[in-house]
């Protein structure tokens, strides 16, 4: 019987031993990425996104993402992993939570409000750092291996790709809405050359809820959601517009002096969300003590002193000043 057993594992195809080994590849590295703080992984084949490029042309063509020209840049690049990772097999893709109750006091008071997500330290820095890590362990698993990592750092549609991969399914708000955990996290990839083990995408849970498309305050997604005018967007307007905000956008801003949440803090799945234990993210008492005085009173070194190591930087203190400018004419 011992000799069949041996016979029969020697004459097993090669395919049958790779699969074992991307099988206890997999375990691993979902076991080291939630040991190191990330909130889910789950992993796609690395394949031509034929799909998601129709989508993206569609939007591209109908304007919906404004000023934002960088969006037509390197159409091949976000639509095929290999033209990032020659010979790409894998998409990890990565939750890390950011959720917070700790919000700024002038936002209980109706005053200035900022995106969660740039209350604390620049996520990029964070993120990047552990995927970095977590693909060092990867290569000292496996052996050689090529990859990149990614937070929101070049142009890769990771939202798909978590789509993809079943870490949850783009909600009508256009955000991956995960059915245990929300919407409050931060997505990056790591693609690589080696074969793993897929995960398959999970089913749409917003059903015939509408609560983010009747909440948004500039009507920027569709009647029937998935689709979402980047121009109308308050997060584009507050953010990436350089020039000044449309006035058809006057009394609509909702205070949003950076970025929004409105589509986020109204979807039902975000009940489920946990504050999050990363320090890094967490507001400085300078921010959570500043009332709309001290938005208004803002200068270039308090300014830097406050918003310096956080997301908010990217406006610098003049894109502020105009977003503020544009909530006041407006009431």
């Amino acid at each position: 019987m011992a000799c069949c057993l041996i016979i029969s594992l020697y004459t097993r195809p090669r395919d049958w031993f790779i699969m074992a080994d991307a099988l206890e590849l997999t375990r691993l590295i979902k076991e080291k990425a939630l040991n190191m703080g990330f909130s889910g992984i789950a992993i796609a084949k690395a394949t031509f996104m034929d799909e998601e490029a129709r989508r993206l042309e569609d939007w591209l063509n109908q304007g919906y993402h404004g000023t934002m020209a960088y969006m037509e840049n390197h159409f091949d690049l976000r639509t095929d992993p290999n033209k990032l990772v020659p010979g790409a097999k894998s998409v990890i893709s990565l939750m890390y939570n950011y959720y917070t109750p700790d919000l700024p006091k002038a936002m209980d008071d109706d005053g200035p409000k900022v995106s969660m997500y740039a209350l604390g330290t620049d996520y990029h820095k964070v993120v990047r750092k552990k995927l970095k890590n977590l693909f060092q362990y990867i290569q000292q698993l496996a052996g050689s291996v090529e990859g990149r990592v990614f937070v929101d750092s070049a142009p890769v549609m990771e939202r798909d790709w978590a789509r993809r991969s079943g870490l949850g399914w783009v909600g009508k708000n256009t955000l991956l809405i995960s059915p245990s955990k929300g919407s409050w996290y931060f997505l990056g990839e790591i693609i690589l050359d080696l074969t793993l083990n897929y995960d398959l995408p999970i089913k749409d849970h917003c059903g015939t809820c509408k609560r983010c498309i009747e909440a948004c305050p500039t009507q920027a997604i569709s009647p029937e959601g998935y689709l979402m005018d980047g121009s109308k967007c308050i997060s584009y307007l507050t953010i990436e517009l350089k020039d000044e905000i449309p006035k058809e956008f006057a009394g609509k801003m909702d205070s949003w002096i950076f970025g929004c949440d409105v589509c986020q803090q109204v979807c039902p799945w975000n009940r489920f969300s946990t504050p999050h234990s990363e320090p890094s993210f967490n507001a400085s008492p300078e921010l959570l003590n500043m009332g709309p005085d001290d938005w208004n009173a803002l200068q270039e070194e308090s300014f830097n002193k406050v918003f310096g190591h956080t997301p908010v930087k990217r406006t610098g203190l003049n894109g502020i000043q105009r977003n503020l400018r544009f909530i006041k004419e407006g009431r």
